[in-house]
């Protein structure tokens, strides 16, 4: 299908027809010697200009991909025999919304013409899909969230990653996070706190306040209440046995997990238990969704993007799917139990310590956490950037990306990040825990069942040793 030209979609329209016909050329999916489609074929493909088509072709000339014959056409080189490194950047299927890395891939090509990127989308982020690329050198770099880290570190396995310099430009909490032993694993790239959003529109059609610092859960819900219309919109729901999510009222009210001496976790009778006991309160008072919208993490902005949502929590990342939305909407920070915390999400670059490119693969990463490279993250998406002149950039905006207009919320409430390690939880006891507390937030296992279960299923890494949390500011 023929894509109609947007001004508004013309540069990453672009950089999209540079890029794949770059990795095409660099998996050998167009061999040297082979000719490219037509500027005009080109043009239509990608909803481009045929002048656009010509510019983006003559960056592919000057980085020695491809020549221009003329009356015939472009014609690939071999990228082998002008001495070129190819480095493989595996990343997660949310980055190119994240943190618009199509982009950023294209300005490093610019500024390193010699140093190519292929891009390979990876599937998830667990170690067990991890591990194998790094061991075989497939994966030069790579993104990481802090969960992937902590997995890494608890199989003794952060010597698969180099050693990278820490950088005073970038938030200091961020590379706290991902160092251990003075040792900095993974730069940080972007991240986020988990936030209120909210449809100021139903806001002001019921004459409700809208939601600020001082907003408890019972607030919330007295307010989602008020907001539901049955028939037409949900007020508010949330599943807090989403681990992110449900983590939120865990430290809030639980603190961090109690251990046995045998490093079992400990249930019965303690702070956190009270927690996991009132969140299935409060989750009792959430309205039902219908069987048709259970699959709600996949449909939650759309249903905000189409007036169907009062009230979501979400990251900043999530808010990539509202800026080109009609939407006027806003953020706030998550409700309290007295003490005001949220999770903080953190993504960074990681060097494959089995490279054969090492150093090239550290060029990009330098230039990923770059001040071109983190501010371009700042003007084009609605992600945080590392950098921190980056994400308090306060420029004027194109008006192109509908960001909510407490945007620098972010700033005010850094003090109350917190890590999904601050739950003194091991992050391979995550998943069996969060089975376990879905069963009983659902009302199908009793407290006694949950606190027996519980520690079961922690007995197999009662000998692991937790390293303590970075401080947060």
């Amino acid at each position: 299908m023929v894509r109609r030209p947007s001004r508004k979609t013309f540069r990453p329209r672009l950089d999209e027809m540079v890029t794949s016909i770059r990795n095409n050329i660099l998996t050998g999916s167009l061999e040297p010697e082979q000719y490219l489609p037509s500027e005009k074929q080109l043009a239509e493909l990608y909803g481009l200009s045929v002048q656009s088509v010509r510019k983006g072709l003559d960056l592919l000339v000057s980085e020695r991909m491809i020549v221009k014959i003329p009356k015939i056409g472009s014609k690939v080189l071999d990228p082998a025999e002008k001495g070129a490194v190819t480095i493989r950047f595996g990343y997660s299927p949310t980055i190119p919304d994240d943190a618009d890395i199509h982009r950023l891939i294209a300005m490093f090509h610019r500024e390193h013409p010699n140093i190519h990127v292929q891009a390979v989308p990876l599937g998830g982020q667990l170690y067990d899909q991890f591990k194998p690329y790094l061991d075989n050198g497939m994966l030069d770099v790579v993104t990481m969230n802090y969960n992937s880290y902590l997995q890494f570190a608890e199989h003794g396995s952060l010597d698969d990653f180099e050693i990278l310099e820490r950088q005073d430009a970038l938030y200091p909490f961020l590379s706290d996070a991902f160092a251990k032993d003075g040792q900095l694993r993974v730069q940080p790239f972007t991240f986020s706190p988990l936030v209120l959003c909210y449809n100021r529109a139903h806001f002001i059609q019921q004459g409700l306040q809208e939601p600020n610092s001082s907003w408890n859960w019972q607030r919330l819900i007295e307010c989602a209440s008020a907001l539901d219309i049955p028939g037409e919109r949900v007020g508010f729901h949330c599943y807090f046995s989403t681990p992110n999510r449900a983590s939120i009222m865990l430290l809030q009210k639980g603190g961090s997990f109690e251990r046995r001496e045998d490093g079992r976790l400990k249930l019965a009778g303690t702070r956190m238990m009270d927690a996991i006991r009132y969140s299935r309160e409060l989750y009792e008072h959430i309205p039902s969704l219908p069987n048709s919208l259970m699959n709600w993490e996949a449909e939650k902005v759309q249903m905000l993007r189409q007036g169907k949502l009062s009230i979501a929590i979400l990251s900043f990342f999530t808010l990539n799917h509202l800026r080109d939305a009609e939407l006027d909407y806003d953020i706030a920070p998550v409700p309290h139990l007295g003490d005001a915390l949220t999770v903080l999400i953190v993504i960074g670059l990681a060097v494959n310590r089995h490279s054969k490119n090492k150093e090239a693969a550290k060029k990009l990463v330098d230039f990923m956490i770059s001040s071109q490279a983190q501010l371009a993250i700042r003007q084009n998406t609605c992600s945080l950037p590392a950098r921190v002149t980056a994400a308090e950039w306060s420029g004027p905006d194109s008006g192109v990306i509908n960001r909510p207009s407490r945007f620098s919320l972010f700033r005010e409430i850094i003090p109350s990040y917190r890590l999904f390690s601050d739950l003194n939880l091991l992050e391979s006891e995550m998943h069996g825990l969060f089975s376990e507390l879905r069963l009983y937030w659902a009302g199908l296992q009793d407290e006694a069942t949950l606190c027996r279960r519980v520690e079961e299923l922690s007995g197999s890494s009662a000998d692991t040793t937790l390293s303590p949390s970075p401080a947060m500011p």
